[in-house]
């Protein structure tokens, strides 16, 4: 029996077409190869690189220290995972800010180097002219407004953005013109929902929330967030489907046990050597 073909790999179009259908876009995080071949097999529509790595994976107490080189790293081997899915990649801090010239030549190597479709990128400002610089480049962008963790600390810390008429109204002013620089996709994190309802009904793009309620295109999660795989508590939107780490904590407990007492490994665990090949070796060194 043959294998069965590979999903059509998704494209631009295909989420400007969920958005007009109404049908929700399904977003997740993942970190590693065989993370992209669960969210692959899942059937998800995009697969976000996110620097959260440098707290999920590389054990920071922030995105900031993550770097280039460790971001193409971990983005290479998701892109070796997925098929049909739409891969972004997350310009680390400090990678695009400076300059348009050093925007385009980081969202480069992440197209050239790791494979990615798109490339995200935070806050409003000057981003929006890093936006447009690297969407003339030919790399389709998605832009990121609320809660932007690169810059959490002048934020005020990992908290709900736009509470305020006035924070609002900066904020759906940031996203338009994300949207205005050629942005193909927006991120909306942490922001009320009816913050978010409001800027949905102004944006022509697919809009993907994450903490920004029912009303965007589609929904991201963290991978180690939603599988339940780190402890410690989570922000209030986070919603965990599985307890891996508490699969896992029990799973590595039993086998040290059985390691322990012996228990393992059995004898259905080890290979044998045939008799006579034995019975020779044991003669071959008995000689020496």
């Amino acid at each position: 029996m043959s294998a069965p073909a590979a999903a059509r790999p998704l494209t631009l179009g295909d989420l400007a077409a969920k958005k007009d259908a109404g049908e929700p876009i399904v977003m997740v995080t993942a970190y590693d190869h065989p993370s992209a071949r669960i969210a692959e097999d899942a059937g998800v529509d995009m697969v976000l690189v996110g620097d959260s790595a440098a707290m999920t994976v590389l054990g920071h107490s922030s995105t900031v220290p993550v770097t280039i080189d460790e971001m193409l790293m971990l983005t290479r081997a998701v892109r070796r995972g997925l098929s049909a899915p739409l891969l972004v990649g997350d310009l680390p801090f400090g990678s695009y800010e400076a300059s348009d010239e050093l925007a385009v030549a980081t969202a480069q190597r992440f197209v050239k180097e790791a494979g990615c479709d798109l490339v995200k990128i935070e806050r409003g400002g000057t981003t929006v002219d890093r936006a447009r610089a690297i969407a003339a480049a030919g790399i389709p962008v998605v832009g990121h407004v609320g809660l932007t963790p690169q810059s959490a600390t002048s934020l005020g810390g990992y908290r709900a953005q736009g509470r305020t008429a006035d924070a609002a109204l900066a904020l759906i002013d940031d996203a338009l013109a994300l949207q205005d620089a050629g942005c193909a996709v927006l991120v909306i994190e942490a922001v009320p929902a009816e913050v978010t309802a409001l800027l949905v009904q102004r944006l022509r793009i697919p809009v993907i929330g994450i903490g920004a309620g029912a009303d965007t295109d589609g929904q991201v999660l963290v991978w180690h967030d939603l599988l339940g795989i780190t402890d410690g508590p989570t922000a209030k939107f986070v919603k965990r489907y599985a307890d891996l780490r508490g699969a896992a904590l029990a799973a590595v407990g039993d086998y040290a046990r059985e390691v322990r007492s012996g228990a393992y490994p059995a004898p259905e665990h080890t290979y044998a050597m045939p008799a006579e090949e034995l019975t020779r070796l044991e003669d071959l060194l008995a000689a020496r």
